[in-house]
């Protein structure tokens, strides 16, 4: 494919306005995100769109450039054939702890250019940056889970579709605590954020929102369509005190099939009881035999509400998060632990960011960490990736010592880790990007 003898150069810049100097790049830059993705050229009010959201989240650009000639009516020189997005947001780690984290998305490279180790170029100028920064960890959330696992990423939390009938069988055991109410979708433009950063700081998992997800909960902005979304409709959870503490976003499907289903925009809840309220409204909604929504918790205490759990028909649960630990003692020392302990940890980096034997001891839950030198049996022995899977409890470290992801110096070692690296409540992350 393509002329294997092309040079590139790496280009990193922020969007730009309309009529600013740096517009046109930002244009093409967006227009080569939307290809590699597969989706449809989007007409220029979207991309402008677009691109004061990227204003807004503070994102950078990155692309891979052609310095040499481009064949005659191919895309021209100043199409990125490669692209690579980042943004800064905070990840809970648990106990209602934030840590800084350099987030991945729009990672492209166009199929003739494939194999050129772009990806890899990027992706290493990207980390190192990142880490010179200051920054102790970057996530992502990944279109190919085959992709990433070289680069350091070990996939964090997981996510499940669900379909609920809301038939006669959908009796939900529950005493209403507070109230919901249908209101106009814009006012989600100023209270979804709001109300999305009460979860945040008490949801492990969870990343701080860009600007389109507060769009999209309002109907302004579509996931896979142009234009605002006339169909949306909002409801509000008002807890004991009369604040809003949870909303719904939801949309019809329409009446061409059965049976018919309304789907979930966005659902965020604060309290339990506004999220077991709010499915109880969605539940009473009239005409409707069946609730979805993509982005379900695997751990969801819908079912265990229910009188017939089976009305809950959940999919396999799927990859979500992924992270990528910079620094080893910086994460460590960010996050409280649930039980004491010393753990003597050797971690592999393929990338050689941070490599090393650490001695990981926690007190009354906090943790200082040290280097050591080399040449002691470490109680586990693993790779940089598998240290980020099991960093939020998500993931087991006795399944993936069981996978071979994970080497036991001793027995008992793997588990010691699981009581050390629990969390409070399950790990969940709501935020896609």
């Amino acid at each position: 494919m393509g002329n294997p003898g092309v040079d590139y150069e790496i280009r990193r810049f922020g969007p730009a306005a309309k009529g600013s100097p740096g517009y046109p790049a930002a244009v093409a830059w967006m227009r080569a995100v939307a290809f590699g993705f597969h989706d449809a050229r989007r007409p220029d009010a979207r991309v402008d769109q677009g691109l004061e959201m990227q204003l807004a989240d503070g994102r950078m650009m990155t692309g891979a450039y052609q310095t040499g000639p481009v064949p005659a009516h191919a895309l021209g020189p100043d199409v990125p054939v490669a692209t690579f997005g980042t943004m800064d947001k905070t990840l809970n780690v648990g106990f209602g702890r934030l840590l800084d984290t350099r987030l991945v998305t729009a990672v492209t490279v166009r199929t003739p250019h494939r194999r050129r180790g772009l990806l890899r170029r990027m992706m290493i100028e990207e980390l190192s940056l990142a880490q010179e920064q200051g920054m102790a960890m970057a996530a992502l959330t990944a279109s190919e889970a085959s992709i990433y696992g070289r680069f350091g990423f070990g996939a964090a939390t997981s996510e499940q579709s669900v379909k609920v009938d809301t038939s006669a069988r959908f009796i939900l055991d529950h005493t209403p605590a507070g109230s919901v109410e249908v209101a106009d979708p814009k006012v989600l433009l100023e209270l979804a954020p709001q109300v999305f950063d009460r979860v945040h700081r008490l949801t492990p998992g969870s990343i701080g929102r860009h600007e389109f997800y507060r769009q999209l909960a309002s109907g302004l902005v579509r996931r896979d369509e142009e234009g605002p979304d006339p169909k949306v409709k909002v409801a509000l959870h008002y807890g004991p005190g009369a604040d809003v503490d949870g909303y719904v976003s939801y949309r019809f499907r329409g009446w061409d099939a059965g049976p018919y289903t309304m789907e979930i925009v966005d659902l965020v809840a604060a309290t339990q009881d506004a999220y077991l309220e709010l499915w109880q409204y969605l539940g009473a909604i009239d005409l409707v035999e069946r609730i979805a929504w993509e982005e379900a918790p695997v751990d969801d205490p819908l079912p265990w509400a229910l009188a017939d759990a089976r009305c809950v028909d959940a999919s396999t649960p799927r990859d979500m998060l992924w992270l990528r630990i910079l620094d080893v003692r910086k994460v460590l020392e960010a996050r409280k632990f649930s039980a004491d302990g010393r753990l003597l940890l050797k971690v592999a980096d393929p990338l050689g960011l941070d490599d090393g034997t650490f001695l990981l001891d926690v007190q009354g839950g906090e943790a200082a960490v040290e280097r050591v030198a080399p040449g002691h049996e470490p109680d586990l022995e693993l790779d940089i990736s598998a240290l980020s899977s099991i960093y939020l409890g998500a993931v087991h470290p006795v399944t993936l010592a069981a996978a071979g992801r994970i080497r036991e110096g001793g027995p008992g070692a793997a588990a010691r880790a699981a009581a050390m690296f629990a969390v409070e409540r399950p790990a969940h992350c709501l935020t896609h990007f």
